[in-house]
């Protein structure tokens, strides 16, 4: 069995309307609107190519407070984006916190509005082939 890709990934949240204030406003992800009723509230928001990210209003398990500063040294999903520089304008402009990635890499981090960790990378451009 090999993996293909992932399908999805899922967010417990606190509150379904504040988690779409950022993943739908600040992000700018579509929401999903045939999400069946899983008998909770929650939100599928669409990232393209059949993926998904799902936030799912339930009690969270997990600690939200003691977490690593940086999202890098925490559990976090990365995301290929078009535009860094963008992006981090827009997350300053919403008075998101980031955090550039510590490897010299093109990303950055930051938090959700419940903690959840969101790494954000820009792929250099292939180089063009001389012919």
């Amino acid at each position: 069995m090999t993996i293909q890709s992932i399908t999805h990934v899922s967010f417990i949240v606190r509150d379904t309307a504040r988690s779409l204030d950022f993943y739908r406003d600040v992000l700018g992800l579509a929401v999903v609107a045939d999400r069946p009723d899983l008998g909770f509230p929650g939100a599928w928001l669409e990232l393209g190519g059949r993926q998904q990210i799902h936030l799912l209003e339930l009690p969270n398990p997990d600690p939200v407070s003691g977490r690593p500063a940086h999202g890098g040294r925490d559990r976090h999903v990365a995301f290929l984006v078009a535009d860094l520089d963008a992006l981090a304008s827009r997350l300053a402009a919403a008075g998101v916190a980031i955090g550039r990635s510590r490897s010299g890499r093109a990303a950055l981090f930051c938090r959700d509005p419940d903690g959840n960790a969101l790494e954000f990378i820009q792929q250099a451009e292939p180089a063009a082939e001389s012919g």
